[in-house]
């Protein structure tokens, strides 16, 4: 099963989403999709950005949330659920709406078992796949309405979708170091030598108040003689 779970969650890595989404643009600066283009570039960025500051902010400074085991937006579940649900609102846009509903609803089903899967390998608790899942529902929701009043691009629809599924599948399994990355810039930015730690982090509890002092004894009841 862990074999499975790894298989799902390579289609959420960069090395596969990040290359997809620059296909994605291509395609659409060829059909002259200029607006539409420009829209997904933008949002797709301020989706990654969300997830880098929010790995920035607890691997530098531990700001997270101890009662949700969060730490962090997590990046795989966040693109998965970008990436593909826009690819298919994008290849089925001229079909009948029951293809359209049909396959969002296996993009955003995959996005989904991407989130899963980060939870099953220990790699996100459920709160930061949760996260990862409406940040990048968000950024698909925000680019239809934004490009909501744009006609529908005209993208050739069978050689986008094999070249696509073909890098997809080419990249599946590679590995970029992100993590690295963001960890650097998270050491660099708070001056700190070591990063946060999830299991330092969520042992250490917050400090109790510092006790006052003793309130005095109540009228008319005799303090104890030493």
């Amino acid at each position: 099963m862990p074999s499975s779970w790894i298989t799902i969650t390579n289609f959420g890595g960069a090395a596969v989403t990040v290359p997809a989404a620059a296909a994605l643009t291509l395609w659409l600066l060829s059909a002259r999709a200029w607006h539409i283009a420009f829209t997904w570039v933008v949002l797709f960025g301020v989706g990654a950005l969300v997830v880098a500051i929010s790995k920035v902010m607890f691997l530098g400074w531990g700001l997270g949330v101890r009662e949700l085991d969060f730490t962090g937006v997590s990046g795989h579940t966040m693109l998965a659920a970008t990436v593909y649900p826009v690819i298919a609102w994008l290849l089925l846009r001229r079909f009948a709406w029951p293809w359209r509903v049909l396959g969002m609803a296996a993009a955003m089903a995959g996005s989904v078992a991407v989130g899963v899967s980060r939870v099953a390998l220990s790699a996100h608790s459920i709160s930061e796949s949760a996260a990862g899942c409406a940040v990048g529902f968000a950024v698909c929701a925000a680019f239809a309405w934004f490009t909501r009043r744009e006609e529908a691009p005209e993208l050739k629809t069978l050689p986008m979708a094999a070249s696509l599924f073909a890098l997809v599948m080419w990249l599946h399994g590679e590995q970029v170091p992100t993590q690295r990355w963001i960890t650097h810039i998270a050491l660099t930015l708070s001056g700190h030598e070591q990063p946060f730690r999830r299991i330092s982090w969520l042992a250490r509890k917050p400090s109790p108040p510092p006790a006052g002092p003793a309130p005095p004894p109540a009228a008319g009841i005799p303090t104890p003689s030493r």
